[in-house]
């Protein structure tokens, strides 16, 4: 039988709000990180049929970001919530638990640095998200081939956006650190799945992921067009949720 779920805010334990801290994630309240947001858009982003836009400039690009965080803490709520997969050692069951965290960490911060400083009608609301049969989550097959696509497309997504972050100002100077931190955590946990899959081998950063610059040899990270990772996720048909992306068209 399928399930859909519903992406809602979780709550994050002692230790969790504690890294949000140290990490200054926290800084998020001072409404700092959204300065150079597009604000010309007194009615927020719903478009014709209740249709949510992602918006244009900056909060684009965050709102973006927001979704594949939203898909990504989906899929490993459902992962921890259903007690794993069958046969998952305790160590995977680490693995996944603390990207779970990291993934909720990731979504909260994108939801509260978008809500704290535009109105609320301009953040990307919680998706609908439907995996498909829960049985399927069973499966080790799926669980990790999942967490390696969700992964590698995490990657390629931020490396593709930053380059569409405006940075003439302290605040898109801001979204860009951020990005890549999280984007280094991204890869981190792509590369833990890819060796799970295959132990031992060049997995954690083939060639099936990595590009050649200039002549060179594969060395470097995909950098994926936006319209390009929402069309990919789009086909996947995981999220049941309708939005737009005119700012990536």
């Amino acid at each position: 039988m399928k399930k859909s779920i519903e992406v809602k805010t979780q709550t994050v334990g002692r230790n969790r709000r504690n890294f949000l801290k140290v990490s200054g994630l926290a800084v998020v309240g001072s409404g700092l990180l959204l300065a150079s947001c597009s604000d010309d858009d007194d009615n927020g982003n719903m478009i014709g049929n209740d249709v949510f836009d992602l918006g244009s400039g900056n909060l684009a690009v965050l709102n973006y970001a927001y979704a594949l965080e939203q898909l990504e803490a989906a899929f490993y709520a459902k992962v921890v919530a259903g007690g794993y997969y069958q046969g998952a050692s305790a160590t995977v069951q680490q693995l996944l638990t603390d990207v779970y965290n990291h993934e909720v960490i990731h979504r909260e911060f994108f939801r509260t640095a978008i809500s704290s400083a535009v109105s609320a009608d301009m953040v990307l609301p919680d998706l609908e998200i439907d995996f498909g049969a829960d049985s399927q989550f069973d499966s080790e097959d799926f669980v990790i081939n999942t967490a390696i696509a969700l992964e590698d497309t995490g990657v390629a997504a931020y490396n593709g956006a930053g380059k569409l972050i405006t940075v003439d100002d302290a605040a898109g100077q801001i979204y860009l650190g951020l990005a890549g931190k999280i984007v280094s955590v991204e890869a981190r946990h792509a590369s833990a799945f890819r060796d799970l899959k295959n132990p031992g081998s060049m997995d954690f950063a083939g060639n099936d992921i990595l590009i050649g610059l200039a002549g060179t040899a594969p060395a470097f990270d995909k950098a994926t067009p936006p319209a390009d990772i929402l069309a990919a996720v789009s086909s996947l048909g995981f999220i049941k949720t309708n939005f737009t992306a005119k700012a990536f068209v």
